[in-house]
C-alpha cells in the first residue's frame, strides 16, 4: 500500500506527519498508518492536490473527508494492538476504514449513503485493503452479527450513546464518538467496564449529525 503514494506526495506526506505528532499524536502505529495509506486517492481529483493538508476535504453527496488529525485524535484513544475486531461507523471515503485495517485484524464499517460506500469499495479493493467488510444501512443499529467489538469509532455526532453501540461493545472495548448538539460535541471515549460505560471527554470537535433509528432524524 506504501507505494500506492507516489512520489510527488512524499514531501506533503511526511509534513502532515509531523504536524499529527505536533498536534499531541505520539502512537507510533498510529502515525505508520498515515504514512501508509495514500490520502489522495480517497479524495476527489479537484482537491486531490490539498489531499495532505490538515484539513476536512469535499467528498460529494454533501459529505466530507474528516481532518486527518481528527482521524489521527479517535485512531489513537482506540489504543488498538492489531489483534482487534472494530467497528466503524460512517465508511465515507473509505479514508479512516484503510487506516483502520492497518491497525485491527478486522474492520466492520457501515455506510448510508451507496454512491460512498460504492466508491469506497472500489477504493479499497484497488488498494488490496483485504481485512474489511462493508455494509449499506443505518449505522446507529451497529452491526450485530460480528459483536462484541474491541472498539467502535463513530465518524458523527450523536446527542447521546446509541443503545446498539453500548450492547455490541465487548467488556474492556473502547467507543470513540462525539457527543453534543448538531452544532457543538464532544469528542468522547467510553471504556466498558463491569457491563457499564465509564466516560473520558477528550476536547471539542465538530462533526455532521449522525442520522439513524438512535440518532438525530433527518
Amino acid at each position: 500500500m506504501a507505494g500506492a503514494v507516489g512520489p510527488e506526495f512524499r514531501g506533503a506526506r511526511r509534513r502532515l506527519i509531523e504536524t499529527l505528532q505536533a498536534n499531541g499524536i505520539t502512537d507510533l502505529a498510529v502515525l505508520r498508518a498515515f504514512d501508509l495509506v495514500p490520502r489522495h486517492v480517497f479524495v476527489p481529483t479537484g482537491v486531490a492536490h490539498r489531499a495532505y493538508e490538515d484539513a476536512a476535504l469535499p467528498i460529494g453527496n454533501q459529505q466530507t473527508i474528516s481532518q486527518p488529525s481528527v482521524h489521527a485524535r479517535s485512531l489513537q484513544e482506540l489504543r488498538l494492538t492489531g489483534r482487534e475486531r472494530v467497528l466503524e461507523i460512517g465508511t465515507g471515503s473509505g479514508y479512516q476504514t484503510a487506516l483502520l485495517s492497518n491497525l485491527a485484524e478486522q474492520v466492520f464499517s457501515i455506510e448510508r449513503v451507496a454512491a460512498l460506500l460504492d466508491r469506497a469499495r472500489e477504493v479499497l479493493a484497488q488498494l488490496d485493503v483485504r481485512n474489511v467488510s462493508l455494509l449499506l444501512g443505518d449505522g446507529t443499529l451497529g452491526w450485530r452479527d460480528y459483536a462484541p467489538y474491541d472498539g467502535i469509532v463513530v465518524g458523527a455526532a450523536s446527542p447521546d450513546v446509541p443503545l446498539p453501540y453500548a450492547e455490541q461493545l465487548g467488556e474492556g472495548g473502547r467507543l470513540v464518538i462525539p457527543i453534543g448538539t448538531r452544532e457543538e460535541q464532544t469528542l468522547c471515549v467510553f471504556t466498558k467496564r463491569g457491563g457499564a460505560l465509564e466516560r473520558r471527554d477528550v476536547g471539542p470537535v465538530r462533526f455532521v449529525p449522525l442520522l439513524g433509528a438512535h440518532g438525530w432524524q433527518q
